[in-house]
């Protein structure tokens, strides 16, 4: 049994049928949890190590190797039963969409430092620190967030139940009550 329906199971109603419901939503929180590791390591890493006169740079690289890890989840665990497009369009859409998502996901950050000039000597180094995670770490992720749920959904996986479901796991059968221990 998996982690995640350990957790499924053991929520308590409504939660348990509200998390069924919206398995897809869930799981693409997982993943853009997941992306977000993997985001602020890189663009922490780089923006201290190697580009830190490039935040912009620095933030546009962290989010294409979290675009490549998130293409990989979401088609292959958040929308596994979507699709209703060959593969090659499916990816260029998933990443034409992420390359609007980048641009949304950088342009706090681009606004913050270049447009306020939230930067060293207008503001002090802890400041800029701040303003830098805040503007592109939260605001620039919640936006391009939004973004991406809403494009998956109506572009790159439009088609919901496409794929069929392999059902291996209890809360892939919603319908099951034997299954979810309600015997």
């Amino acid at each position: 049994m998996s982690v995640v329906e350990n957790v499924v199971l053991r929520l308590p109603e409504p939660l348990r049928s509200l998390a069924l419901k919206h398995r897809e939503l869930l799981k693409f929180a997982l993943v853009g949890g997941t992306c977000f590791v993997i985001d602020t390591a890189i663009f922490l890493g780089l923006k201290t190590l190697v580009l830190s006169e490039h935040p912009v740079t620095a933030k546009i690289v962290a989010t294409l190797v979290a675009t490549i890890v998130s293409y990989v989840l979401n088609r292959e665990w958040s929308f596994k039963t979507r699709g209703g497009r060959e593969r090659r369009h499916e990816a260029a859409l998933f990443f034409l969409v992420n390359g609007i998502g980048i641009a949304l996901n950088s342009l706090p950050l681009w606004v913050s430092r270049y447009v306020l000039h939230f930067q060293e000597p207008n503001v002090s180094r802890l400041g800029e620190e701040i303003a830098d995670f805040v503007s592109a770490q939260i605001i620039g992720i919640l936006i391009a967030m939004a973004f991406r749920w809403w494009a998956y959904k109506k572009w790159v996986f439009p088609e919901a139940d496409f794929r069929p479901r392999r059902v291996t796991r209890a809360y892939d059968r919603p319908d099951d009550e034997e299954a979810l221990g309600r015997s």
